[in-house]
């Protein structure tokens, strides 16, 4: 479905940071809605979005801004989504559209479910892989999703009229859309996402503690840089996103743990030829990744 065919009246993001930021400058600037409007709890947020032109109006209530409208976007931390559900159950309407950008999907459904009884047939939840380490709506670039991947996870009673509405909006705001299940998407995100910020987040706080007295910050080099830069990540989003998925991604600690251990005992034993086996594996794994999806982003 092109995006001149979206006819999006209407389009509320709830939470204007980063991501409902960047949601809202595509949507306006691909023409797929007449008015984009916000609600926050933060003021100045609101107040700063009003000023650089991302939203037209911004509201302190959800409902009061949800209400009217033909597509709502969820952009919380996903620890917050239950209570964006309660502000949002007076005014829900069947004939919206309602899609998330969190980046676990059981616990939002978990959330939908104890909050509104099940998930609405209208709501689909989605997760937008793309970001940046700076936050706040001052960071809000309107080709952030140009050309990224938007996972979709439809739960088998998702109206697929809905789906197919929310698949052309991501569409819409330069994506590229994929399905998958709730269960597989926080399976697959724990390896390649939140694992990774968890260590990168480790090393760093462990050579924090260092560099008090060893000053190694100071002596950094590019590795570490470009290694610990998702350390520079907003910490409450991922602090909740850690304790939503947090069987997942202990799962993948202890292999981690164990990994660790290996390479201990390698070295330890001083053994040049399996240190240099080692390497050369994870060396072949990476390009074999760089070779399949170099031209995908």
């Amino acid at each position: 479905m092109p995006a001149e065919r979206m006819e999006i009246h209407r389009l509320c993001i709830v939470g204007i940071g980063l991501i409902g930021g960047s949601v809202a400058l595509a949507a306006r600037a691909r023409g797929l809605c007449r008015e984009v409007v916000a609600a926050d709890r933060d003021a100045g947020a609101l107040a700063r979005a009003e000023e650089l032109g991302v939203v037209d109006r911004g509201y302190a209530e959800i409902a009061e801004a949800a209400e009217g409208a033909d597509a709502v976007v969820i952009a919380v931390p996903v620890g917050k989504t239950a209570a964006v559900f309660e502000a949002l159950k007076p005014v829900w309407s069947p004939a919206a559209f309602y899609t998330d950008v969190g980046s676990t999907k059981a616990s939002v459904v978990q959330a939908a479910e104890r909050v509104l009884g099940q998930v609405p047939a209208n709501f689909v939840p989605a997760h937008p892989i793309a970001g940046r380490e700076l936050s706040g709506v001052e960071a809000a670039l309107p080709d952030l999703f140009a050309g990224k991947r938007v996972i979709l996870a439809p739960l088998p009673h998702t109206d697929v009229r809905v789906l197919e509405r929310v698949r052309a909006f991501w569409r819409g705001l330069g994506a590229e859309v994929h399905d998958m299940s709730v269960t597989h998407h926080d399976h697959v995100l724990a390896a390649t996402s939140h694992l990774p910020h968890v260590i990168a987040y480790c090393l760093t706080h462990l050579l924090g503690r260092r560099d008090e007295k060893d000053e190694i910050f100071q002596y950094a080099a590019g590795g570490f840089k470009d290694f610990s830069r998702i350390a520079g990540s907003d910490p409450v989003m991922w602090a909740d996103i850690c304790l939503a998925n947090r069987d997942e991604i202990l799962s993948l600690l202890r292999r981690f743990e164990a990994e660790l251990s290996a390479f201990d005992k390698l070295l330890a034993d001083g053994d040049r030829q399996a240190i240099h086996d080692y390497f050369a594996a994870a060396r072949a794994a990476r390009q074999r990744f760089l070779d399949r999806y170099s031209g995908e982003t």
